[in-house]
């Protein structure tokens, strides 16, 4: 018989999951507002910077499934960074079409300078948090994301 009432955690979690998509919303008009001189908005300044800290060039796909985003979206923001010189492509030598993505020298200054920034402003924000507390928040989202992660790829495989 199917469950008829959320579990005291599922209550908790129902309560909470409008107040992340106000954060997220926040958070992104913060980071607008803190990179726009840089010519840069929140979404480019994440993806620029999944590109920078990427391990080696990944092609577009694979930014995308990193950041749990959708390809097409990467792909219109990543466009937008080769046409202002923040990124370039490289041929894949290991599919023809799917080309690497690389950031230029003019790429990572902005990055750079997006995280000098970004410094004052997250240390003012983390201000009177405990570490505890930001690391069990952290933990928490990570289990979340992983299950949302995991119930994704169970339906699109079914």
């Amino acid at each position: 018989m199917p469950q008829t009432k959320r579990t005291p955690a599922g209550e908790g979690l129902t309560n909470l999951i409008p107040d992340l998509f106000r954060l997220n919303s926040l958070l992104f008009t913060a980071g607008d507002r803190m990179v726009a001189r840089l010519g840069l908005t929140s979404a480019r300044w994440q993806i620029l910077g999944a590109i920078i800290a990427a391990e080696r060039a990944q092609p577009v796909a694979w930014l995308a499934r990193d950041l749990g985003a959708a390809r097409q979206n990467v792909q219109r923001i990543v466009n937008d960074l080769e046409r202002d010189g923040l990124v370039t492509f490289e041929t894949n030598p290991h599919h023809r079409r799917a080309q690497l993505v690389v950031p230029t020298d003019k790429g990572r200054q902005a990055f750079d300078a997006a995280m000098r920034l970004q410094l004052p402003w997250v240390n003012g924000l983390a201000d009177g948090l405990s570490v505890k507390d930001i690391e069990t928040t952290s933990r928490v989202m990570s289990t979340l994301r992983a299950k949302l992660t995991s119930n994704n790829d169970r339906e699109t495989s079914a």
